[in-house]
């Protein structure tokens, strides 16, 4: 079976951006629900990759309509494709993200989109006591390379009861850890993809490790579990 994405989901959404509406949508209902059921395969089998490697609880993907009750833009469709993996909870922390969307702009995510209250603070105390592992995981080459750095929303200043002047405050106050990998449309189109998003997915792996020890641990590292 074929488990690489369809080109025709590329020339579907550059039809569906200049005419997004109901109308032309329906009359092309057929066509996107056959691109659809290519795509969930993929999804699927990636998902399949990655079980191999970690535990994956819930994929989801998401629908084509967009919510527009409070959205300023009130196109009716997405033109884009985009599913998210769930890792087994509580022990294993952190989800992954694959975004698959025309004109050079697919990308995959991974790390902590919106972490709790709690655990954004768990996350800042470890940091506060002790960043070396987490240096050493953003410094190392192979992760690095795949990776990048952290994206994501940060404060301007130290958060409330954090020294702004502490060594790790460029960690500390970040909001969110994420870590972004773009994709060109040939990029996506390539046989070996959904290889290559699998494998940048097993490059994460040491940062996971780390933060699942992190939030299912207090800060004398004895389980919270």
């Amino acid at each position: 079976m074929n488990h690489s994405i369809p080109k025709e989901v590329f020339t579907f959404f550059k039809k569906l951006e200049k005419n997004n509406d109901r109308d032309w949508f329906n009359e092309h209902k057929p066509e996107f629900k056959a691109i659809e059921a290519k795509m969930k395969t993929s999804y699927n089998y990636l998902g399949e990759l990655m079980n191999v490697h970690d535990q994956i609880e819930k994929i989801k993907i998401f629908r084509i309509y967009r919510d527009v009750r409070f959205s300023k833009n009130k196109l009716p469709y997405k033109t884009h494709f985009s599913g998210s993996y769930a890792r087994k909870k509580p022990e294993l922390r952190g989800g992954y993200y694959v975004h698959i969307q025309p004109n050079n702009e697919s990308f995959i995510a991974t790390g902590f989109w919106d972490p709790s209250k709690e655990d954004l603070l768990r996350i800042r105390k470890e940091f506060e006591m002790d960043d070396s592992e987490m240096r050493d995981i953003l410094n190392d080459e192979a992760f690095k390379s795949t990776w990048g750095d952290f994206t994501g929303e940060e404060l301007k200043t130290a958060p409330k009861g954090f020294n702004k002047e502490h060594p790790s405050i460029d960690l500390i106050r970040k909001k969110q850890f994420i870590f972004v990998k773009k994709y060109t449309d040939s990029e996506v189109l390539a046989d070996d993809f959904i290889t290559n998003v699998n494998k940048a997915f097993i490059d994460v792996k040491p940062f996971f490790n780390y933060m699942s020890d992190v939030l299912t641990t207090n800060l004398n590292g004895e389980t919270i579990l």
